[in-house]
């Protein structure tokens, strides 16, 4: 056991469990093991959104764990029949021992628990290893790509794949080259690069599932500051695979990227229902706002959405009308409307923007 590495640790708190972390005042790829408090709302919804499936007796893959903090929130927070077996895993042999501190920390027995597996191996050896799992989770500090192939190849039937990336100005638009040598697809810098940048990323794991006949689709996904997260669950047949490969096109001059529906609304408003019930989670602001945002925009199936800057700018309009009163005149016309989480002066509706101009340039005319 290293005494110096283990004397440069902190306590802290996140949802219901207590953890040994790195002290540091930059999180870096160079730590080897870190914490990153920002990512706590990641961790949220991930529980939350399992709480929310009816999906019960998981076997569930965490092979990046780090700290072991996503696993011992899940073995702490997920409701009681949920988890048949977690396999907590890290390359790091520090990790590890930070772990099992972790796990006695928060009064978890772990040694001949039949309930918890812990290892040290490579994250795509450890997953090509398994017999499969019904959620496994790749949460990497960059791009996921170096663990896709293995992941896709080991989510188990209707199982749910959770992949984040936080190389977002690949994604983004800012190195476009990057994007297409990693994602096979060209990202444009805008008002809606979060959301073509999300679905360029989805593409590229459907295409790595489509494969070996694994048809992912996004049943929860989010853009937030320095990342984005998707939630996938697996169907297999050929007949599948080749409806989501359809779903793949161009738009607004990046892609090809994912044209379908970014949310299971039904599963969307149930994580909102249950966080505002949980007493771990209905203090927490931010999650609120974020969930109460998708559960809306997740009844509205469209790809982009209208920018009231973007669209005042072009119209040479020099007062910006209220988002909720843009809202509600969209919806007089006939038209879905809500918010949208990947840009605060955004509107997700299927309106044409033409039409969208047109009832702005009226509200301003009867001001």
């Amino acid at each position: 056991m290293n005494i110096q590495f283990f004397a440069l640790m902190q306590t802290v708190s996140e949802g219901s469990i207590r953890l040994k972390a790195p002290k540091t005042d930059k999180i870096s790829k160079e730590m080897g093991v870190f914490y990153n408090p920002v990512m706590s709302l990641n961790r949220d919804i991930s529980v939350l959104l399992l709480n929310s499936t009816n999906k019960n007796k998981l076997q569930i893959a965490d092979p990046l764990a780090a700290t072991g903090v996503r696993s011992i929130r899940m073995l702490k927070e997920l409701s009681k029949n949920k988890i048949q077996k977690i396999y907590i895993n890290d390359f790091d042999k520090k990790s590890v021992e930070l772990i099992k501190q972790n796990l006695r920390l928060n009064k978890i027995q772990h040694k001949g628990n039949p309930k918890i597996s812990i290892s040290n191996k490579d994250a795509s050896l450890f997953l090509l290893g398994s017999s499969g799992f019904d959620y496994i989770d790749i949460d990497p500090f960059g791009t996921p790509n170096q663990f896709l192939d293995a992941a896709c190849r080991r989510i188990a039937r209707d199982g749910i794949l959770a992949v984040t990336a936080t190389d977002t100005s690949a994604l983004c638009g800012t190195f476009p080259n990057a994007c297409l040598r990693k994602y096979w697809a060209l990202p444009k810098k805008g008002t809606i690069m979060h959301e073509t940048g999300l679905r360029i990323l989805i593409r590229k794991i459907q295409l790595i599932g489509a494969q070996y006949g694994k048809a992912l689709t996004p049943i929860f996904s989010y853009s937030k500051e320095h990342y984005m997260r998707v939630f996938l669950r697996n169907e297999k047949g050929k007949s599948r695979v080749d409806e989501i490969l359809k779903l793949h096109q161009m738009f607004n001059g990046a892609g090809p990227m994912w044209a379908g529906r970014l949310w299971d609304a039904e599963l969307a408003g149930k994580m909102h229902s249950s966080a505002s019930k949980n007493k771990i989670f209905k203090n927490n602001r931010e999650l609120a706002k974020l969930l109460k945002i998708i559960k809306e925009e997740s009844k509205i199936n469209s790809l982009g959405f209208h920018d009231l800057h973007n669209i005042s700018e072009k119209l040479k309009i020099s007062s910006i009308q209220k988002k909720e009163s843009a809202i509600g005149q969209i919806r007089k016309s006939g038209h879905k409307a809500s918010e949208t989480h990947f840009k605060g002066e955004g509107i997700r509706s299927g309106i044409p923007a033409e039409k969208l101009a047109k009832l702005l340039q009226k509200q301003l005319k009867n001001k």
